[in-house]
């Protein structure tokens, strides 16, 4: 911005210069022509007592001492032919000066100046200056770099308050710029101070206010977040109660499990929500293998009552990823509760954990009718459910430095790939 505004001043700056120093220029040419031919008007002026009365040998005595004075060409033409000075051929001027007509024209030796002079027994003598064009352009080429020099100040100058001008317009753009990167970035105590114009300092206003709104409403979020998760205590502890009174041990222990990592999921549920701020993305790291192989057992249960064959393929661990465990955990959860809710009961699954190119691959595959186009999408489910499993999947992946990808697998079905990358520290060692 700066440099624009530099770019425009100087623009302006140079056309206003020249439309006024071109005019001017050509003002001090013409005014040095017309003082180099007044000066010798001046001269031939002064001859003329002496060439309409004097003999012609002092017409020439007087006609060299001017012409030596000078410096320039000068001649008497007398009535009957004698060229008396510097001698010259009789040019059109000199034939209108000898019919009584004193001019001033341009020849080829620069400008000449021809007075007749009238009153002489035998005619009308004419007097002829020549002015050189040297003399006619005098100190106009010292004029004119003066005035360009004085242009060149006068556009530095204008650069220079542009400048200035500019700077006090683009710091203050740059302070908004920064504290909206430092929001976008989750520092919502960021603000910045309003200085400028009186526009930034009321775009300055509004960013500040609009971060305290937004302080506000995730304060509000976060509490409202926290007193839903408090209040799903109340019926764990009830489910606990009921699976402890279960005359089957092994029902008895599966509820109790479930019960279990529901608590947990709520008590890291809180946790965030009570956060300011979360854990850096990839900081946290977790075994992979031991999650996935940990979940899988868990969803085997209900895979064997509904019929379906789950085929494990997992890598030797353990895997670290730069996912929280916790996270990574829900993620595997929300893939594998799509693979029940979306395909028919004694549909096979595959779920595959591999290292791939310095990265985890984790596959979950399955022989159902497929996945529709945008279900990634947060909210987006063509099944009724609430569409946030593969969303959870997608920001797990994120986290970790990776990504979600979504395909049909070789003889129908769905592919879910989640990539993830290693923690930080793997990753700058």
């Amino acid at each position: 911005m700066r440099a624009r505004l530099a770019l425009l001043v100087a623009a302006v700056s140079v056309l206003t210069l020249i439309a006024f120093l071109v005019p001017l220029a050509l003002l001090v040419r013409t005014v040095a022509q017309d003082r180099a031919t007044v000066r010798a008007t001046a001269d031939a002026q002064s001859l003329v007592p002496v060439v309409g009365t004097a003999d012609a040998p002092t017409i020439r005595l007087t006609v060299e001492q001017l012409a030596a004075e000078s410096g320039r060409q000068v001649s008497v033409f007398l009535p009957d032919g004698t060229v008396l000075g510097a001698q010259a051929p009789r040019t059109p001027a000199v034939a209108l000066a000898v019919r009584g007509q004193s001019l001033t024209g341009e020849s080829a030796a620069g400008r000449e100046v021809v007075i007749a002079v009238q009153g002489r027994a035998d005619g009308t003598g004419v007097i002829r200056i020549v002015v050189p064009r040297q003399e006619l352009t005098a100190g106009v080429t010292r004029a004119w770099l003066v005035l360009a020099l004085l242009g060149v100040v006068l556009v530095l100058i204008g650069l220079a308050v542009a400048d200035r001008l500019a700077r006090t317009l683009v710091r203050p753009i740059g302070d908004l710029s920064a504290v909206s990167h430092r929001l976008a970035n989750a520092e919502l105590d960021a603000r910045v101070t309003p200085a400028g114009p009186a526009e930034l300092r009321e775009v300055a206003g509004a960013l500040n206010h609009l971060a305290g709104r937004i302080q506000v409403l995730l304060a509000q979020e976060r509490e409202q977040v926290a007193d839903l998760s408090h209040r799903l205590r109340t019926p764990l502890t009830a489910l606990r109660l009921e699976a402890e009174s279960l005359r089957d041990p092994d029902d008895a222990a599966r509820i109790a499990a479930a019960a279990d990592g529901l608590e947990r999921a709520v008590t890291g549920l809180i946790q965030q929500a009570r956060w300011r701020r979360g854990p850096t993305p990839g900081t946290a790291a977790s075994d992979a293998a031991a999650i996935v192989a940990d979940r899988v057992a868990f969803w085997s249960v209900l895979a064997e009552d509904t019929g379906r064959a789950v085929h494990l393929d997992l890598a030797p661990g353990p895997i670290s990823v730069g996912v929280p465990a916790d996270d990574l955990a829900a993620a595997v959860d929300a893939l594998l509760g799509n693979v029940f809710a979306h395909t028919p009961d004694g549909t096979p699954f595959t779920v595959r954990l591999a290292r791939d190119d310095g990265e985890v691959l984790l596959t979950v595959a399955d022989e159902g009718p497929g996945m529709p186009s945008g279900a990634v999408r947060r909210g987006a489910s063509a099944a009724g459910s609430t569409g946030l499993g593969l969303d959870i999947a997608r920001r797990a992946a994120q986290a970790g430095g990776g990504r979600l990808e979504l395909r049909s697998g070789p003889e129908g079905g769905a592919q879910v790939l989640l990539r993830l990358g290693p923690p930080t520290s793997l990753r700058e060692a």
